[in-house]
């Protein structure tokens, strides 16, 4: 991870809250011989002082088969990106550079029983369609349920360190922030909105 004390966040809370906000995160291992990982929506739970992941994923695929051998894993949460453009620097002969937020936790990853395979799939689903549609998990038939459970398999990681990357301009002085956020909201493609709002948040008073 790209690790420079200025970018750092130490405010857990604030750690905490953006990777509640994105949990849709990179799940890696390695089989031993290559990493192999896959995209999943994860429940972020605290419990007795300790975090914890919860989702499922399908079964009998190379992660699934990667994760049973080797039970760490790195879980990545990410944010939308922009590149900054020199030019909107009051000094220009400098590198561009790309502002992001993201989050490493390492940790150790157990499957669990069709029990609680049941359970992660409805909390994962109660939590993105709610529970008072008709796509809610309890108006899913038992028949399709059952069928769900031969192919998916629930887990649980357990967070052993993590680590932090906020990269939102720090370096630079309160001009060119003005400028970059302002530049942000002007070309207004891809995460330019994203990480103006969150240089705005930061450097705002």
């Amino acid at each position: 991870m790209y690790k420079l004390p200025y970018y750092t966040e130490n405010d857990q809370e604030k750690v905490l809250s953006f990777i509640k906000e994105n949990s849709f995160a990179l799940v890696t291992g390695s089989d031993g011989e290559y990493p192999v990982s896959s995209h999943l929506p994860l429940d972020i739970i605290e419990e007795a002082g300790k975090l914890f992941f919860t989702g499922h994923l399908m079964k009998k695929t190379s992660h699934h088969f990667a994760f049973e051998k080797n039970e760490n894993v790195l879980v990545v949460f990410h944010s939308p990106h922009a590149y900054i453009d020199a030019n909107w620097y009051g000094s220009k002969a400098v590198a561009s550079t790309v502002n992001y937020i993201a989050v490493h936790a390492k940790g150790k990853i157990k499957f669990t029983d069709d029990a609680g395979t049941y359970e992660a799939i409805k909390s994962i689903t109660d939590k993105h369609i709610g529970t008072d549609s008709a796509a809610s998990f309890n108006n899913i038939p038992k028949e399709y349920t059952d069928a769900m459970l031969k192919a998916i398999i629930g887990f649980r990681i357990e967070v052993v360190s993590m680590e932090n990357v906020f990269k939102l301009s720090q370096n630079r002085n309160e001009e060119d922030r003005a400028k970059i956020i302002s530049h942000l909201e002007e070309r207004n493609i891809g995460g330019d909105a994203y990480i103006a709002g969150e240089m705005k948040k930061l450097f705002t008073k």
